[in-house]
């Protein structure tokens, strides 16, 4: 996780996590989690506020919280305090066995990483899935350079076959660009099924 990215969220966690309260609930997130995820344990990577992971876990979907500011997790722990949240960091997850989640979803957080950690990090998510698991994968899209906003926090504009090729493992049954209605922001959507050992 970048550094500076990573001090935003520790200093500023109530204010990220009210902004992202108040924002409209992601209806079209909803729509593709209900479409694609299977029954059984679900993983929220970066869960910021918690506020996915909630709904998440009142969808049917049993819901552990991760991420690596620990001001973001406070603030989750406070707000939803029926839902278990635990520190990781991408792209090494460490902590988190391989092979223990029917669905991971991993909503706008790797373009804050540097681009060399964005392969292994889209590994690592699918590495924790079991075989025939969903991975639900979204970034802000960003064109041209690199670049920060007023928080510091990074937004890396990577090449997307840094994704696509790191899921050789994985078939993907949706890819697209969009919208966010939760944001409106401009993101990059893919939801993958990791491959069985014997396909």
């Amino acid at each position: 996780m970048d550094d500076a990215t990573l001090s935003a969220y520790d200093r500023d966690a109530k204010a990220f996590a009210t902004d992202w309260e108040s924002q409209p609930p992601p209806s079209d997130l909803h729509a593709v989690v209900t479409k694609f995820f299977i029954p059984g344990p679900t993983a929220d990577i970066g869960c910021g506020s918690g506020r996915d992971a909630a709904w998440l876990n009142a969808s049917g979907y049993p819901t552990k919280g991760f991420d690596a500011s620990e001001g973001l997790l406070a603030e989750a722990r406070r707000r939803h305090p029926r839902i278990d949240f635990a520190t990781a960091v991408l792209p090494d997850l460490d902590g988190i066995p391989e092979e223990s989640f029917a669905n991971v979803l991993c909503e706008t957080v790797i373009m804050h990483l540097d681009p060399e950690a964005v392969t292994p990090a889209v590994e690592k998510l699918l590495a924790i899935l079991v075989a025939g698991g969903i991975l639900y994968l979204s970034w802000r899209v960003t064109e041209g350079a690199d670049r920060r906003d007023e928080h510091g926090r990074l937004y890396a504009a990577f090449d997307p076959q840094r994704v696509l090729g790191a899921l050789k493992a994985a078939q993907v049954l949706l890819d697209e660009q969009v919208g966010s209605v939760s944001s409106g922001k401009l993101i990059r959507r893919i939801v993958a099924r990791k491959k069985s050992t014997e396909n």
